[in-house]
């Protein structure tokens, strides 16, 4: 019998490629949508609920009284990450899927969650971790798949370099490395989480296929890709650090300014800390824990949007 599974988050890039996976495996797909209008961004096949995942005591009563889902898969992240924001959407909005999915009658919960959370210093990360302990608590079926960096967040140095600008680098340059992964691999990996039961109550970290890239192999691979020299640009993360404390000072007296602090010290983490798995051991990253999935690979997106002349828009999340 066709499996039913509720999809939170599928108008995101993450969701987008989990949408994708789940009707390519044959499940019978119902997306949650705040509104209508975001439904053409849905793939063909896919249904859709309208209901409010973050005040939705009385869409639950109402809107899911007579549903029933063997799955729900979550891709919901908070757009910022700053703290407010984080404790709304991965704590309090996942706590709520968490409650729709008992409602509903799901036995196993697929939640997408981030590799960063294994050294937590942000509020995002702990609002994330949360939910996690509150999940593997809960008595269902889980797989928590904890992905490394997107090509989305490593796209947007490209408009900056075809319009001669410099490629931005922290310090050398080789200060972090990641596996990045494609929203369709991460998809797919995520729908596989519902069959394969060695990804049942499991906690999934996951990379891309390839050897760890940094930032200043980004830049390089541009330059190839784009037939013409780059310059790097080498931007000290001491400068970071002086952003944050005028912001955090500044903060005091403006709302708007503690905000931005908490956005400059989200950039000063993924500026200095490595998208793999930390070895606890060695106390360090190590490619070699990170597992891989997939065969999309970060310089093959970068050579489609350079041949099709695309731009990236990577909303909230962008350090440059």
């Amino acid at each position: 019998m066709q499996k039913r599974v509720l999809l939170l988050g599928a108008t995101g890039t993450a969701g987008q490629g989990a949408a994708r996976a789940l009707l390519a495996q044959d499940y019978d797909l119902t997306c949650v949508l705040r509104d209508s209008c975001k439904a053409n961004i849905l793939p063909e096949g896919a249904k859709h609920i309208i209901a409010s995942i973050t005040d939705f005591e009385g869409d639950q009563k109402r809107v899911f009284k007579h549903e029933y889902f063997d799955v729900v898969v979550s891709c919901l992240a908070s757009r910022t990450g700053a703290p407010k924001d984080a404790w709304a959407i991965d704590h309090a909005a996942q706590l709520n899927a968490l409650s729709l999915a008992k409602s509903v009658g799901a036995k196993h919960f697929v939640l997408l969650s981030a590799i960063c959370v294994q050294r937590p210093k942000l509020a995002f990360q702990h609002a994330k971790l949360a939910f996690e302990e509150a999940l593997i608590s809960s008595g269902l079926t889980y797989s928590i798949v904890r992905p490394t960096a997107f090509f989305k967040s490593l796209s947007g140095q490209i408009e900056r370099v075809r319009n001669g600008k410099g490629f931005l680098v922290f310090g050398d340059g080789t200060l972090t490395s990641c596996t990045p992964l494609s929203d369709d691999d991460l998809g797919r990996f995520l729908a596989n989480c519902i069959a394969d039961e060695t990804k049942h109550n499991q906690i999934l970290p996951i990379g891309g296929p390839g050897p760890a890239i940094t930032p200043i192999a980004q830049g390089e691979e541009l330059a190839r890709l784009l037939g013409k020299p780059v310059k790097i640009k080498h931007v000290p993360v001491a400068l970071l650090d002086v952003i944050y404390w005028v912001l955090r000072i500044g903060g005091l007296l403006s709302k708007k300014l503690a905000e931005n602090a908490e956005l400059a010290q989200i950039g000063r983490y993924y500026a200095t800390e490595s998208m793999l798995v930390w070895n606890a051991e060695s106390g360090a990253y190590d490619r070699a824990l990170t597992p891989s999935t997939g065969t999309e690979t970060l310089f093959d997106h970068y050579a489609q949007l350079i041949k099709e002349n695309r731009a990236v828009e990577r909303g909230d999340h962008s350090i440059f």
